[in-house]
C-alpha cells in the first residue's frame, strides 16, 4: 500500500466513523480531516468533496456486507438455511456497526441530495436474498417483508438496543442481549417462513 493508499484509508476511516455517528449532514470536511490527523485540502486531494467521500464510504460498506451476505447465500440449500442466513446478517452487524448505522441515519433523511444509493447498493443485495429465499420457502410468504425485518429490526436494535429495568441500554455489543435478540429475530423468521418453532 502506497502512502497515498494510506492516507484514502485513514480518510475513509475517519469518515465512516462519524458519518455513522453524526450522519452526513452533522460531519463536516473539517471534521472529518481533524479526525483523520490531516488538513482539508489533503482529504479533498485525496478524495474530493463531502459528497464523493460519502459515496466512497457508502460504497466500501456495501461491498463489505455484499461479500458477507453472497457467501451466506450461497450456502442455502432448504427453508432451515434462512435462518443461518439471519444469523450471519446479525453477526455482520454486530462487527461492523457502522454499516447499520450509515443507514440508519440515510433512513432518516440524512444526505437527501446524494440520489440512487439505495438503488445501487440496497436494491440489490436485497434482490439477491430474496432470490435465494424464494427457491426455499412456500408459496405465498412475502420474502422482501421478511428480509426486511430482519433488517429493521437489527438496525434498530444496533441503534437503540434495549433498557434495562435500570434504564441502562444493552445492543449489539451486550453478548446476552445478542443472543436475546438474536433467538427472537429467529423465532420470528421461522414463524413467517413456516418453519416450526424448535427449528429456531
Amino acid at each position: 500500500m502506497t502512502s497515498s493508499d494510506g492516507a484514502r484509508e485513514r480518510i475513509i476511516d475517519a469518515a465512516t466513523r462519524l458519518f455513522a455517528a453524526l450522519g452526513y449532514d452533522g460531519t463536516s470536511t473539517r471534521m472529518i480531516a481533524e479526525a483523520s490527523g490531516l488538513n482539508v485540502a489533503t482529504v479533498a486531494y485525496h478524495v474530493g468533496g463531502k459528497r464523493d467521500l460519502y459515496v466512497a464510504v457508502v460504497e466500501r460498506a456495501h461491498r463489505l456486507e455484499r461479500d458477507v451476505m453472497a457467501n451466506a447465500v450461497a450456502q442455502i440449500e432448504d427453508a432451515a438455511g434462512i435462518l443461518a442466513l439471519v444469523d450471519r446478517y446479525i453477526d455482520f452487524c454486530a462487527e461492523y456497526p457502522e454499516v447499520p448505522a450509515l443507514w440508519m441515519h440515510r433512513w432518516l433523511s440524512d444526505a437527501a441530495d446524494v440520489a440512487h444509493l439505495e438503488e445501487h447498493y440496497i436494491r440489490p443485495l436485497l434482490d439477491m436474498v430474496a432470490a435465494a429465499a424464494r427457491k426455499v420457502v412456500p408459496d405465498g410468504v412475502d420474502v422482501e417483508y421478511v428480509i426486511w425485518t430482519v433488517v429493521w429490526c437489527t438496525h434498530g436494535f444496533g441503534s437503540g438496543g434495549v433498557l434495562d429495568a435500570d434504564g441502562t441500554r444493552h445492543g449489539l455489543n451486550d453478548p446476552r442481549e445478542l443472543a436475546r435478540f438474536r433467538t427472537h429475530v429467529r423465532r420470528l423468521v421461522a414463524t413467517a417462513i413456516g418453519l416450526p418453532a424448535d427449528a429456531a
